[in-house]
């Protein structure tokens, strides 16, 4: 069947229609409601069961996992004019907090390359790409899953797959072990707000916001109706980076034909450049940066429901047994991080800390959110407001991570990687060990 733009109708219609169905599911289903699961992931697992891929009841295009690659590079796009990169924000206070998103990330990045050189190389022959599994799916998220298939997309196209995977069993794990620990908390005491599930807000069981004078703005206008709609002018903004970021990769392409760059980084260093020169001609003002976070969400979700429901079965089975050690191995590595690790690292609220962060450990920030929205409905502990600053530190370490793994291993520097993340996991050893005793003393003399 020829690809047309009414294909690409067909499919976002159907994506629609997926993504409203998982919508009312989360809705009134009490067991969905309980596990918290978003409805972008019932809508792709849904994709996937009536899909091409399963039973084929739903006519998606053959071109179904291209839109996780183009929509990565929407969202990198939106990332870059939106986040707030100033490492002067930095302090002792969020140091702990800091060094351990730094410890987990690049744990997952050398660990799960490590892993998989020494253990399931001589056991199955296991490709070097599989060692991204473990961080792009549970740490990195639905995101950084589509940038490595995308990354993999001409060596190892089994990779989108695995990485979709990866990502749907961290998310699981992570809200299910996060559920978990906030009922062992609240039976121990350690937190107020939560008593069980059943608690909670009915906005954050259901989904719904019901009440008309609590439902947030997603965006401000910037501009006069009769200028140009705000919202179509942000969303111009995004989609002119991400397609001048296409367009740069294939100009790279035909100069240095061994040369790949993924679009999705183009797409980063793209909106910089954009941000950088918007606010040099004081202009940044007329980009709204609710908008652009509205836009990337949407993005996502989009995202997500294409990944899930381009899964392959069969892929997934020919590596079962490799992505279980993995799965294990990455569980074990989580638990530690965040219930011993962690613990000793925060100070203020380090219950409300440790489960944002076992969230994000395994499910990307988005989990991480949700879990602390569990045990802190009303962000009362501070933890989001740390985390924007401790984040500053983690992000080169993620940008890296998603920039250069991939290069390195189709480079045949695999174990490149488990030195250089390595080394950065001990970094941040050194610096949680120089915070942990600089807190004690401060505690002392208080």
């Amino acid at each position: 069947m020829d690809f047309t733009p009414w294909t690409i109708l067909v499919d976002a219609g159907l994506i629609g229609l997926l993504l409203i169905i998982g919508a009312g599911l989360r809705a009134v289903i009490k067991p969905i409601q309980n596990l918290m699961i978003p409805a972008s992931v019932l809508a792709g697992i849904l994709g996937l069961l009536l899909g091409p891929q399963v039973l084929g009841w739903l006519p998606f295009s053959d071109q179904l996992s291209t839109y996780s690659s183009v929509l990565i590079a929407v969202v990198f796009a939106a990332v870059a004019m939106t986040d707030d990169f100033d490492v002067r924000k930095l302090n002792r206070n969020v140091g702990g907090f800091a060094a351990h998103g730094v410890l987990m990330y690049s744990l997952q990045v050398a660990l799960g390359m490590a892993v998989v050189l020494i253990f399931l190389q001589p056991l199955f022959d296991s490709p070097d790409a599989l060692g991204v599994v473990l961080f792009a799916g549970w740490a990195g998220g639905y995101g950084t899953a589509a940038a490595m298939g995308d990354a993999f997309a001409a060596s190892d196209p089994e990779m989108a797959s695995l990485a979709f995977t990866s990502a749907t069993v961290g998310l699981i794990i992570g809200i299910v072990g996060g559920l978990v620990q906030a009922r062992i908390a609240a039976r121990k005491g350690h937190v107020k707000a939560f008593t069980s599930i059943s608690k909670l807000p009915r906005e954050e069981r259901t989904g719904l916001i019901r009440e008309i004078n609590k439902r947030p703005s997603i965006g401000q206008h910037t501009f006069t109706g009769s200028s140009v709609e705000s919202l179509g002018f942000q969303v111009s903004m995004v989609v002119m980076i991400a397609a001048a970021a296409y367009g740069l990769s294939l100009v790279i392409q035909n100069i240095w034909p061994d040369l790949a760059v993924p679009v999705f980084v183009l797409a980063f260093l793209t909106g910089l450049v954009v941000r950088a020169a918007m606010s040099k001609a004081k202009v940044a003002t007329y980009v709204d940066k609710t908008s652009l976070q509205s836009i990337s969400g949407t993005a996502t979700d989009v995202l997500i429901v294409a990944g899930i429901a381009s899964i392959q079965p069969q892929v997934v089975a020919d590596f079962g047994l490799e992505l279980l050690l993995m799965f294990v191995i990455g569980l074990m590595l989580t638990l530690f991080l965040g219930l011993w690790v962690a613990p000793r690292l925060m100070q203020d609220g380090w219950f409300e800390r440790s489960l944002f962060t076992w969230g994000w450990s395994t499910g990307a920030v988005s989990t991480g959110i949700a879990m602390l929205r569990v045990v802190d409905p009303q962000l009362k502990s501070g933890t989001l407001e740390d985390f924007g600053i401790a984040y500053i530190p983690v992000t080169p370490v993620e940008i890296t991570a998603v920039t250069f793994v991939p290069p390195l291993i189709l480079a045949g520097a695999a174990w490149a990687v488990v030195g250089i993340w390595g080394a950065i996991a001990a970094a941040a050893v050194i610096a949680g060990i120089f915070i942990v005793r600089a807190n004690r003393r401060a505690a002392q003399a208080a």
